[in-house]
């Protein structure tokens, strides 16, 4: 009984860490940032055509091969509404695997390049040129333009297991609201210090001492991680707010910079 207790007191914790931390705001701000500063645009204007073929590639056959037997479960637990409420299951359910897949396949330069480039906007210079060569600021180079050849190897680009566990969460989708916020919050929690996979490179952060940043973070990854899975589950928006949210990470990594902070709680 006594361990039932620790965890729901170290549950409780983490989801006041979670509050305070306030990263729940940073995809939000993303989306602000980047619709202002058309110099970060390239990376998503380049990727619109293969995104869009995904998005259709998968949500066909969802509707084709999953709408019927998800209907009839929501049918039978929620009456005659559960037909409706499985068109929005299966779309949402589409937009989840149709962001792993872009992320894994389509995305990563993508997201390097525009992380990157939300830095050297707000004055990171010194921490990009870790990672890559800059151009000369002027002659019109604002933010991508100014980003040059990589000096790091790339990152990772998919994880087999991740996507599997992603997969197997779906289904609490299948509970109203409950299920819904289960999925975005598990999610979230394996998702959030994703978001700052190329800070910690930049900062050249590995190993115990990268786990024990995220950690001494999680209940801001977990914030952060949750917010910008509720923007993925909009249909037929998630590669935007994945960009979006890069942008934010990238904000949010500036923030921490700009405090000096080498044990951060958040």
């Amino acid at each position: 009984m006594s361990s039932i207790q620790s965890y729901i007191a170290y549950l409780g914790k983490l989801a006041r860490d979670a509050v305070a931390s306030g990263t729940y705001l940073y995809p939000i701000r993303g989306i602000s940032y980047f619709i202002g500063h058309p110099s970060l645009y390239p990376p998503l204007a380049s990727r619109i055509l293969p995104c869009t073929l995904l998005t259709l590639g998968v949500t066909i056959p969802m509707f084709l091969f999953t709408y019927i037997p998800q209907a009839a479960i929501l049918t039978f637990v929620n009456g005659p509404l559960g037909p409706i409420s499985a068109i929005a299951l299966v779309l949402s359910e589409s937009t989840t695997v149709v962001t792993m897949l872009a992320k894994a396949f389509l995305l990563q330069g993508a997201l390097t390049e525009l992380f990157d480039a939300t830095l050297v906007s707000e004055g990171q210079e010194q921490l990009v040129a870790q990672g890559r060569e800059l151009k000369a600021k002027g002659n019109g180079r604002e933010g991508v333009h100014r980003l040059g050849r990589e000096v790091m190897k790339p990152l990772n680009r998919f994880s087999p297991a991740q996507f599997i566990q992603y997969l197997a969460f779906l289904p609490l989708n299948l509970i109203p609201v409950v299920g819904t916020v289960a999925f975005l919050i598990a999610q979230g929690r394996k998702s959030g210090p994703g978001f700052h996979t190329r800070y910690y490179q930049l900062k050249k952060v590995d190993g115990a001492q990268k786990d024990q940043q995220i950690q001494e973070r999680k209940g801001g990854y977990i914030a952060f991680g949750t917010a910008a899975m509720a923007l993925n589950l909009i249909p037929f928006a998630s590669i935007f707010f994945t960009f979006t949210s890069t942008v934010g990470a990238a904000l949010w990594a500036v923030d921490i910079e700009k405090r000096g902070d080498k044990h951060p709680k958040n």
